[in-house]
C-alpha cells in the first residue's frame, strides 16, 4: 500500500499533549495501538505538512468523501 492508495482500513485518532511535553498522536485500529510522542517543533512541522497536503488536494480538483465541494 502506498500513500497514494486508498485503504478500507478504519482507524481511531487522537492528538494532544502529554504530561511531559509531548504533543502525541494517537492511532488505534483493529488490535493496534500506535502512541507517536513528538516535542512541539516537530508537532509544528507535522501540522505544516498537514496543511500543505490539504492544500495540495483541493488543486486536485476531488472533494472528501461524503462532503460537497465549496462553492
Amino acid at each position: 500500500m502506498g500513500i497514494d492508495r486508498e485503504s478500507d482500513i478504519a482507524a481511531n485518532l487522537q492528538i494532544g499533549p502529554t504530561s511531559l511535553g509531548m504533543v502525541r498522536i494517537y492511532v488505534e485500529a483493529e488490535g493496534v495501538e500506535l502512541p507517536l510522542d513528538f516535542d512541539p517543533d516537530e508537532a509544528e512541522e507535522i501540522a505544516e505538512e498537514l496543511r500543505a497536503a490539504a492544500e495540495a488536494a483541493r488543486g486536485m480538483g476531488g472533494s472528501a468523501k461524503g462532503k460537497s465541494p465549496k462553492r
